[in-house]
């Protein structure tokens, strides 16, 4: 029997796939700049079977935002305030969770390692050296989302 291999890259159309079913919207994704965590964004951490990182999601206010809105039906205007504050609230992160503990499913088809949600840092939460040292690493991708009805603002997924 052969290791499963590890994670892999999801396309733009399977980032565009999991968020539309997940949130309810149309979804857009094109290519985009690298997320920084010195822009404020929120990190989460997927992590295999033996708590090895194998995969961060850097997604900056706005997106993190419109993704909490639109799964939780927030009225727009609550959450432009959150963006232009750089600050996510408790329910925004709640939601915000939730979208990234989906968003694990990414990392998990067939033959490869799974993986599994770790930590969500809140943007400007301290980040462990290795991890923001990760978050600059080759293996990524980097996207702009819209999510229609809201907005649009970026994601970049880097694997370990």
């Amino acid at each position: 029997m052969t290791a499963p291999a590890p994670a892999i890259l999801p396309a733009p159309k399977n980032v565009r796939d999991l968020l539309e079913g997940l949130l309810g919207k149309d979804v857009t994704v094109a290519p985009g700049d690298p997320v920084s965590l010195n822009d404020g964004a929120a990190l989460a951490v997927y992590v295999d079977p033996q708590l090895s990182t194998n995969a961060i999601c850097l997604i900056d206010v706005p997106l993190a935002a419109w993704c909490a809105g639109a799964l939780a039906l927030l009225p727009k205007g609550g959450l432009e305030d959150a963006i232009e504050e750089g600050e996510l609230s408790d329910m925004h992160l709640e939601v915000l969770h939730e979208v990234v503990n989906v968003a694990a499913g990414m990392f998990n088809a067939g033959g490869v390692t799974h993986s599994k949600l770790y930590k969500l840092y809140a943007p400007g939460e301290a980040v462990p050296a290795d991890l923001a040292g990760l978050a600059a690493g080759f293996n990524r991708i980097d996207l702009d989302v819209e999510v229609a009805g809201y907005g649009s603002g970026a994601l970049s997924i880097v694997l370990a």
